[in-house]
């Protein structure tokens, strides 16, 4: 399988850096390739031009900026396509399940 790129954003990125490293054990453990950081909301547009993520997933704490972001993924996915986009579950999120949240990423990927 190749390798998907899973951006997590937040307000400033620093709470969602342990949730990164969790869901990078998860998709070690399941043998999935998948590249997965994250950042600030203020550094999105940015990182989504350069990485091209096939998946973005907000924190719950700035759930309010969804359609936001919603304009800045369209058109920018593959073959023109929006980037699929996703709220973080606030449960998973709170427990660092990154399990869970690379599973509701995976859902997102696959549609």
């Amino acid at each position: 399988m190749a390798e998907q790129t899973i951006m997590l954003n937040c307000s400033a990125g620093m709470s969602t850096s342990l949730l990164v490293t969790k869901m990078q054990q998860a998709a070690k453990d399941q043998g999935i390739d998948a590249n997965i950081f994250a950042c600030p909301a203020s550094e999105a547009s940015q990182h989504i031009e350069q990485d091209h993520p096939d998946c973005i997933l907000l924190g719950p704490q700035i759930r309010y900026m969804e359609d936001d972001f919603k304009n800045k993924v369209k058109g920018q996915g593959k073959d023109g396509n929006d980037i699929p986009l996703g709220v973080i579950d606030m449960r998973s999120y709170g427990m660092m399940d990154g399990k869970k949240v690379l599973q509701q990423a995976e859902d997102l990927i696959n549609g």
